[in-house]
C-alpha cells in the first residue's frame, strides 16, 4: 500500500503534539519580566521537546522519502513511535513544573529512550519490508547515531537520580547530535 496516508497522519499527529505542548504553558498574571521568571524551567523543557519533535518530524520525513510502500506492520510500528512522541507534552510539562527534579527528569529520559527505540523499530520494519540492498537499507546503514543516542539515554536515566542537571545536559547533547543534518538518505537517493 502507498505511504501517503502514513505521512499525512504522522504530520498531523506531530503538529497536534506541538500544539498541546504550547497550550500547556500557562500565561503569567503579572505584566513585568519578573512574572516570566517562574516559567523559565517550563519554557526550557518546552523548547527542548519542541526541538526533539522537530528532529523526529524531519527524520521521519527523510526516512519516508526512501520508502516505496508500507504494510500493516509498518503502520503499527509508526503508531508505536507516535505513541511515545505523544507523551512528550506530559514529560516536558512535569519536568518543567518541577524544575528538573530527579524523577521527572528520569521519566522524561524514559520517554526519550522509548521514542528512539520505537524509531529504531520503525526503520528496521521498513528495511525488512523492502530489501537489504534497497536505497533505504543503504541509507540507514548501521545507524550508529541511533544506537549512540539509545546508549546516552540509558546512561542519563539513572544519572537523573544522582545529578538531574547532568542528565538534562545529556538530553541536550543528543538533540545537538541530531540537529546536525543526517544526509545519508539524501545522498543515497540522489546518487
Amino acid at each position: 500500500m502507498g505511504k501517503g496516508r502514513l505521512e499525512a497522519f504522522s504530520d498531523g499527529v506531530i503538529a497536534i503534539i506541538i500544539t498541546i505542548m504550547v497550550l500547556e504553558m500557562k500565561v503569567p498574571h503579572g505584566i513585568d519580566w519578573a512574572a516570566l521568571r517562574p516559567l523559565t524551567p517550563v519554557f526550557l523543557s518546552y523548547m527542548l521537546s519542541f526541538v526533539y519533535l522537530g528532529i523526529y518530524w524531519n527524520n521521519h520525513h527523510h526516512l519516508l522519502q526512501a520508502v516505496q510502500y508500507v504494510n500493516g506492520s509498518v503502520l503499527w510500528a509508526n503508531l508505536h513511535l507516535l505513541f511515545w512522541l505523544s507523551l512528550f507534552p506530559f514529560g516536558a510539562g512535569w519536568m518543567g513544573e518541577n524544575q528538573s527534579a530527579a524523577l521527572p527528569v528520569a521519566l522524561y529520559g524514559v520517554i526519550l529512550f522509548l521514542a528512539a527505540f520505537a524509531y529504531f523499530i520503525l526503520t528496521r520494519m521498513l528495511v525488512n519490508h523492502h530489501s537489504q540492498d534497497s536505497a533505504l537499507a543503504t541509507a540507514i546503514g548501521r545507524d550508529s547515531k541511533g544506537k549512540i543516542s539509545l546508549a546516552i539515554y540509558a546512561v542519563a536515566i539513572p544519572l537523573a537520580f544522582v545529578n538531574s542537571g547532568l542528565a538534562c545536559t545529556l538530553f541536550i547533547l543528543v538533540a545537538v547530535m541530531w540537529l546536525i543534518p543526517d544526509r545519508r538518505i539524501e545522498k543515497t537517493l540522489i546518487s
